[in-house]
């Protein structure tokens, strides 16, 4: 399954079982393939291109390499993170909103309730205990049954930043094979702080975000 553009489609019930998904990115913002490695190493080169081609005039040269080198070394970790398990796509901002880098991200994965007799429900049931972060609660994504998730995970101690994060979590079973579901799992560290109204308006984006969520068939 993989992201594509989006496109008009037929009634509903007519539609054979999806092949991949779409979103509508705000400005700014950039998709990172996790399984396609030349578009994944393309992706981050452009960011990092792109972050070095915005240092102000006055930055010194000699710090120049180092701070490619470093914003490379995190980019490629935040990969690594979100590509362990069934990651497909990494979400990011890369460039700065009314003056401001959102400091936010978002993972789409796909996963399996099982050998096809396992109950989608008790599959929900178990990804709700997972970290102790509550139950899903429904939310209609792409005129599918899907849930929807929102908590607050303390610092991490092995984390360079060592803050807090807001988490917004999405499952949605994919129509026709009700025994695979699409997660989508959004973080953000706000201003500093989960509850702040840089973070706020950070979750108010993803969700604006996924209403865009749509099933792709082509």
């Amino acid at each position: 399954m993989s992201a594509e553009p989006q496109q008009k489609s037929p009634p509903y019930e007519e539609l054979p079982a999806p092949v991949g998904y779409s979103l509508v990115l705000p400005p700014g913002w950039i998709r990172i393939p996790l399984r396609r490695k030349r578009e994944l190493e393309a992706a981050v080169t452009r960011l990092v291109d792109d972050a070095c081609a915005r240092l102000p005039g006055n930055f010194p040269r000699d710090r120049v390499t180092p701070y490619r080198l470093e914003l490379e070394r995190r980019l490629r970790k935040g990969v690594t993170q979100a590509s362990k398990g069934a990651g497909l796509d990494l979400y990011l901002p890369f460039e700065q909103q009314s003056g401001t880098l959102i400091a936010a991200s978002f993972v789409v994965a796909e996963i399996s309730a099982g050998d096809g007799r396992s109950d989608p429900a008790a599959m929900l049931a178990r990804m709700s205990m997972e970290g102790g972060r509550g139950a899903f609660r429904p939310k209609t994504v792409a005129g599918s049954s899907g849930t929807r998730r929102e908590s607050v995970v303390a610092a991490d101690p092995k984390d360079d930043a060592g803050l807090a994060t807001r988490r917004v979590d999405y499952a949605v079973p994919v129509p026709k094979d009700p025994y695979r579901w699409v997660t989508v799992a959004f973080s953000t560290v706000g201003g500093g702080a989960p509850d702040d109204e840089l973070a706020d308006a950070a979750v108010e984006l993803f969700d604006a975000i996924m209403t865009t969520f749509r099933w792709s068939r082509e």
